[in-house]
């Protein structure tokens, strides 16, 4: 019971910081817009994408989704490194709960924030001519918990690793892009060359991404229960990695 009230409580914090900075939940609903009206409007009429129906916007739609998932939940980790230097960190290391309970909540958190985010998108899906029933957005919001648990737990594996914001915004820069890039978000992942579809298959974004294609346009590559299997997986392994750093890097600073 002590272990469920630490976590709720870490999920709390998170949640009250998110919705504090309303600034930040608008940036991060219109900067997907923008790349669904500009990018995929630009782009799909000069490739004259018709892969799916509806068109290039809606075939990137799913990705957006995704990108806009990676990019809160991975940079949501820095909220470690800012509790780390302003010492509240130290607060809930004596905590009498277990260092897996301070991360679980953590990310917990994060993904709650995600899902706010995506669940926002999906509801803007008439933008690019996509309808979006009631079971649709609800599996859409299982596989968007899914991954945003995994990347959330990969944010605060690096987080885990860095002490200053300036070497977490130097690693993330080397490590967002090419996740989201290589996810198939804006383009097809078949029939690309051999070294480039491995790095496509070894991506886990990708699976979360043809998972949501799947679920939104009823198109994909591979199965929807593989697709979720190594989302479920990916996750399972992130957030008990990040457990484990956390807990011997924290250790270490006591």
């Amino acid at each position: 019971m002590q272990e469920l009230e630490g976590i709720y409580t870490i999920w709390l914090r998170e949640m009250k910081r998110f919705l504090r900075y309303r600034s930040r939940i608008v940036t991060s609903v219109v900067t997907p817009l923008l790349w669904l009206i500009i990018f995929g409007t630009g782009l799909g009429a000069a490739v004259r994408f018709g892969g799916v129906s509806g068109g290039y916007r809606a075939f990137i739609y799913p990705g957006i989704i995704g990108q806009t998932i990676l990019f809160t939940s991975i940079f949501s980790g820095v909220s470690v490194i800012i509790d780390r230097q302003y010492g509240f960190l130290k607060e809930i290391l004596v905590a009498p709960i277990s260092r897996q309970a301070i991360v679980i909540g953590k990310a917990l958190g994060i993904s709650t924030a995600s899902m706010i985010q995506a669940a926002i998108l999906l509801l803007l899906s008439f933008i690019v001519g996509v309808t979006m029933s009631p079971v649709c957005f609800a599996v859409s919001m299982v596989i968007a918990i899914i991954i945003s648990m995994g990347l959330g737990g990969l944010g605060l594996v690096i987080a885990a690793f860095t002490d200053s914001m300036e070497g977490f915004n130097l690693i993330m820069s080397f490590i967002v892009l090419p996740i989201f890039l290589l996810s198939g978000a804006l383009f097809p992942i078949t029939g690309l060359p051999a070294w480039l579809q491995g790095a496509v298959y070894i991506n886990p974004l990708t699976y979360a991404v043809d998972a949501l294609r799947f679920t939104i346009l009823r198109e994909s590559v591979l199965p929807l229960g593989l697709n979720l299997a190594v989302i479920t997986f990916f996750a399972a392994v992130s957030v008990s990695a990040a457990a484990f750093l956390f807990s011997r890097k924290e250790q270490n600073l006591m």
